[in-house]
């Protein structure tokens, strides 16, 4: 007789696995033909980008655990291994559906005129051009070592690709072999050359059949009679990420316990199927690649990411339709501060144009009843401009607090150059808590007029609001107000008991406000009465929420929820799981927002904030979910869930399974919530 937990573990989808389950919708994203040509290249580089990502951190503590001989850890060690090999099979199957929909691509790139060419296939005024171009400009950025000389491989960079090369020529009757490698110079020339037109063809190459067929002029005075050059990249260990999911102590130990592995070695190795044996030998060796890291025998070209830039010739048409943000008419008349004190505004991006939030830090800067800004930054935008508001709101004399997270990962450089920024004009930044992630979106402005808030479901950066779906709300609810400029208070001092009546604060007591709601909805379908939720999320992953989903579903509680990435759930059990309905969305826009309802008897409760439903977010990162109270603002989150719940155009089933079958609807007609959104939008202006 299976145990309990035994019994929830198979009603339970391991994060990392989910994580798979959710990049392979946008691999199939990028196969759609009712997809524009050149946007689909795209969803292909974004999935090679995330699986980088996906092996820089979560692949390399899977790693770690594995290779940890403590005994304590046994469990978890099995348990990595487990996941470890389920990943592992999965990329290998992922990585044949990629090449088999980049090779479909680039024909259906070739219906419409553009051609990607190699080395091969030149015409002699393509060579020339190349030869020019080798002479006027890789001449000085291809620069070959030869790895003889080289005793490891993993100080370069992992963000590069680069070019083995098996170099022939004859010693006497034999034929000597030498081994090098070229950095390809991608950041210098981009990773795609446009090549002269051949018979009104668009012709592009790879850079890295450029540097192939350049070879002879980078090792002239040589010898060498015969060239090979096979791509190949690697992806290091980023960090040690301290999984919250995974009992206390375990990260510590194995943390101390592994001497083998530092952090920063290499712990995948992808590269060209056709190498040779004994060039791929001796990098993996120089890479000091073992039987516990990754391998991935791909196809010719490889770093895919760089799909996401790929020259568009001109040809709008194989893009997406031009969406420009609207700016909604109310945010142009008169003072917005005093518009948000009159009723709750919101904004949804990126429908919406994220000028209308910079007019609001504008107007805070310069007006004289306005005494401070207080606000969370999580990422900054190149160019921020939400910077230079701030910077502008300190130098007229206001009292300006920015909490910065010195940890937001692949950031933290960029966070640091702000922070050093603001000091010098005078900002007081803080540098968040220890141990406690500060990802809450907040704005508090202070003024004698009455105190505003913003609360946001994303990061206020400019370029995020320009691809991501993020809901900010601007109220004067003084409630409200109040405790979003304690939370800046609870920052300061964390361990300070602060209670929350209406915000939900973690890891304080978000946790416990959420199950108290799923529980109200639970007794009242015990009660024979109607009870529901409904959710927009991006990831659910916290073992205790999705026991508590499932008992929600058991007593007959309608869940609707939309997904985009982890997702631990296995829907459709009998008796178990099958009044919860999942859609995961893959569109043009990232779905990044999180909006929460729940029934509650007929009188509905509206949450929107920063948090997912993951044992971090709740348990270990400072979040905050804040109600909506306004109807019209209501109707709006109902209608963007309702949406999405019918989005058959680009939904996934989301079930456990990993299958990610489209919807199915009795006319087969297709609905597309993105779309839909932005034409209510529009015709609303």
């Amino acid at each position: 007789m299976k145990s309990k937990g035994d019994v929830f573990s198979s009603r339970y989808v391991e994060r990392d696995i989910s994580w798979m389950y959710f990049n392979q919708r946008i691999l199939l994203e990028a196969a759609k033909k009712n997809v524009p040509l050149l946007e689909r290249l795209s969803f292909l580089g974004i999935y090679s980008n995330n699986l980088d990502e996906f092996f820089r951190v979560r692949v390399a503590t899977l790693s770690r655990i594995i290779e940890c001989e403590d005994k304590e850890v046994r469990k978890e060690r099995e348990n990595a291994e487990h996941i470890f090999k389920r990943i592992n099979k999965l990329n290998a199957a992922y990585t044949l559906q990629f090449e088999e929909t980049f090779h479909g691509i680039v024909k259906d790139l070739e219906a419409q005129g553009i051609y990607l060419v190699n080395e091969r296939q030149l015409t002699d005024v393509q060579k020339e051009y190349i030869r020019e171009f080798y002479q006027n400009n890789l001449n000085g950025s291809t620069f070959p070592y030869y790895l003889s000389e080289i005793k490891q491989l993993g100080e370069l960079a992992d963000s590069d690709i680069y070019l083995a090369i098996r170099l022939t020529k004859k010693n006497g009757d034999r034929k000597k072999k030498d081994y090098a490698l070229i950095e390809m110079p991608v950041n210098e020339f981009g990773r795609f050359v446009r090549l002269p037109d051949d018979r009104g063809k668009i012709c592009l190459m790879f850079l890295d059949d450029v540097i192939r067929f350049c070879l002879p002029f980078i090792f002239v005075g040589m010898d060498y009679e015969q060239y090979e050059a096979y791509t190949f990249k690697f992806t290091k260990d980023a960090e040690m990420e301290i999984d919250p999911e995974v009992r206390s102590g375990v990260m510590e130990k194995v943390s101390k316990g592994i001497k083998s592995r530092k952090r920063g070695n290499p712990i995948r190795l992808v590269y060209d199927a056709r190498i040779p044996k004994e060039l791929l030998k001796l990098i993996a060796n120089k890479l000091n690649i073992d039987k516990l890291d990754t391998r991935v025998a791909g196809g010719r070209y490889h770093n895919m990411k760089d799909l996401m830039r790929f020259p568009d010739c001109g040809r709008k048409d194989l893009k997406f339709l031009s969406q420009p943000p609207l700016f909604k008419p109310e945010m142009s008349e008169g003072s917005i501060l005093g518009l948000i004190r009159e009723k709750d505004r919101y904004l949804h991006f990126p429908y919406h144009n994220f000028s209308g939030y910079l007019r609001v830090l504008r107007e805070a800067a310069i007006s004289k009843d306005v005494k401070c800004i207080k606000t969370t930054l999580y990422r900054l935008a190149k160019d921020s401009r939400v910077v230079k508001a701030l910077i502008c709101a300190a130098k007229n004399g206001k009292n300006v607090t920015v909490v910065i997270e010195l940890l937001a990962r692949f950031d933290e450089a960029s966070n640091i150059n702000w922070s050093k920024k603001m000091q010098d004009a005078g900002i007081r930044v803080i540098f968040g808590v220890e141990g406690l992630k500060i990802h809450s979106k907040l704005t508090y402005i202070g003024s004698s007029k009455g105190d505003i808030a913003c609360v946001s479901t994303g990061n206020f950066h400019e370029g995020n609001a320009r691809a991501y779906t993020d809901i900010m709300m601007m109220t004067a609810n003084r409630p409200i107000v109040k405790e979003v400029d304690s939370v800046f208070s609870f920052i300061e001092k964390p361990y300070t008991p602060r209670p929350f009546r209406h915000l939900l604060v973690s890891p304080n007591d978000m946790r416990r406000k959420l199950i108290t709601m799923i529980n109200g909805e639970i007794k009242r379908a015990k009660a024979g009465k109607e009870a529901y939720m409904m959710a927009k999320i991006n990831h659910i992953t916290d073992k205790p929420l999705v026991k508590k989903l499932y008992e929600a579903s058991a007593a007959g509680v309608r869940i609707d929820l939309l997904v985009r990435g982890n997702c631990s759930l296995v829907t459709g059990i009998p008796g178990v799981s099958d009044t919860i309905r999942v859609n995961g969305i893959i569109d043009r826009y990232l779905e990044h927002s999180r909006i929460i309802i729940f029934g509650n008897g007929g009188d509905e409760r509206y949450f929107i904030g920063s948090a997912d439903w993951m044992t971090r977010n709740l348990d270990n990162r400072i979040e905050v979910m804040a109600p909506v109270c306004d109807p019209d603002i209501q109707r709006d989150l109902k209608r963007i869930i309702e949406f999405g719940l019918k989005d058959t155009a680009q939904g996934h089933i989301v079930d456990g399974t990993g299958r990610n079958l489209p919807w199915t609807t009795e006319d087969n007609a297709l609905f597309r919530s993105q779309e839909a959104l932005y034409a209510c939008y529009k015709n609303e202006q």
